[in-house]
């Protein structure tokens, strides 16, 4: 426990010294030498082909074509809950400050223009499957800043952001589109610009439903939410995996994908009382223990190969037992995967590494996808003590 307690002293130290601002491995169309060259900005390839660039090279370049450092929604989201956990360890002024100040900036870089409060991220992006704009709101992003802000408000009780988390419900149910199937049940979009169906995002905006549920009381949240989570379950494997989406390129099955489906059906089921897909989440999380972590406490990315190992893999893990109640009696995998992640993927500086692969190592500082992944993480392993 002393070996977790100090990876997370270092890693706080680090956060807090880089004001919780830093690059993503999607950052690449940040680049005002990119966006200087119209050529290269109107193309939908140079625009992919760029991300790419950057995402997989292990040095980084940021610096070199003008990428700044910056605030992610998402991320502070997450070190928000974060800090939450702490303060309910043990209710410093420390942490309740950077619990009101992360949630004011949190609030304050909300996306504009749509039916309730949302969030994007701070870039541009350009996937297989769609283009996203700088700050377009996402369901992913959006769902875990309104239970970040959730926790904030049961211990600040401020109302503002009380207010904030309720009209979120109206985002998820008016701006993201829908695809429906034979049943009626559907998929919720990834974000209002794209029809795609993508299983861990929708499943995301039911968990948010669920969630406002809780406070408000109001019945038709939880109707629209369990016709996303039985879209969801209809499309389970007989082995309890599923693929990422519905479209021919998304049909890989990879390790923190598969936790967030569990976390959501199961977040589904406590909210609304409505115990039928126990067998569900039963077969999923066999499936997700049984086939992405080593005996070593390496975490898997996918489930037919090692790399790269990622580390949103093990710190999702850690959150995902916790938050279904299975923490205790998988203590031994979670301490394990956390003393692997810590040995072989965290620098001395204290922040953590992105990915390893097979011959090399990508140790650039993500602050979204690394440092406030494993924020949360160890903020839960340490509350669970």
């Amino acid at each position: 426990m002393n070996k977790i307690q100090h990876s997370f002293n270092l890693l706080k130290n680090f956060v807090e010294k880089e004001s919780f601002k830093g690059y993503d491995p999607y950052d690449g169309l940040n680049s005002k030498l990119f966006n200087a060259i119209p050529f290269f900005r109107k193309s939908r390839f140079l625009r992919l082909a760029w991300i790419q660039l950057f995402k997989r090279n292990p040095i980084n370049f940021r610096k070199i074509v003008g990428i700044k450092k910056e605030y992610n929604p998402k991320g502070l989201g997450l070190f928000l809950i974060g800090y939450c956990n702490l303060y309910e360890q043990q209710p410093k002024e420390e942490y309740l400050k950077k619990i009101k100040h992360l949630s004011k900036v949190i609030v304050n870089l909300q996306s504009p223009g749509y039916s309730g409060a949302c969030w994007g991220y701070n870039f541009d992006w350009q996937a297989r499957a769609f283009f996203q704009p700088k700050h377009t709101p996402t369901v992913v992003a959006t769902s875990f800043i309104v239970e970040a802000l959730l926790r904030a408000y049961t211990i600040t009780k401020d109302q503002v952001v009380l207010d904030v988390v309720i009209s979120s419900a109206q985002f998820v149910l008016k701006d993201l589109n829908r695809t429906y199937d034979k049943n009626r049940n559907f998929s919720f979009s990834y974000s209002p610009q794209d029809s795609t169906q993508v299983f861990n995002a929708s499943l995301l905006g039911a968990k948010l439903l669920s969630q406002i549920y809780n406070i408000t009381k109001d019945k038709s949240l939880l109707k629209e939410a369990k016709k996303a989570v039985q879209f969801v379950c209809d499309h389970q494997q007989k082995d309890g995996s599923w693929s990422y989406g519905t479209l021919p390129f998304h049909q890989w099955i990879d390790s923190f994908h598969t936790g967030y489906n569990l976390e959501c059906i199961y977040e589904y089921q406590k909210y609304s009382d409505d115990t039928s897909y126990s067998k569900n989440i039963e077969i999923g999380m066999n499936y997700y223990l049984n086939n992405f972590f080593l005996d070593n406490g390496a975490s898997k990315y996918y489930n037919n190969h090692l790399y790269p190992i990622d580390i949103h893999a093990p710190a999702q893990v850690v959150v995902t037992l916790y938050k279904l109640g299975l923490d205790k009696q998988n203590k031994q995998l979670v301490d394990k995967v956390l003393g692997w992640t810590i040995q072989n993927m965290q620098d001395q500086k204290g922040y953590f590494y992105y990915q390893k692969q097979k011959y090399f190592t990508t140790k650039i500082p993500y602050i979204r996808w690394a440092q406030s992944w494993m924020f949360y993480a160890l903020s839960y392993r340490l509350k669970d003590e």
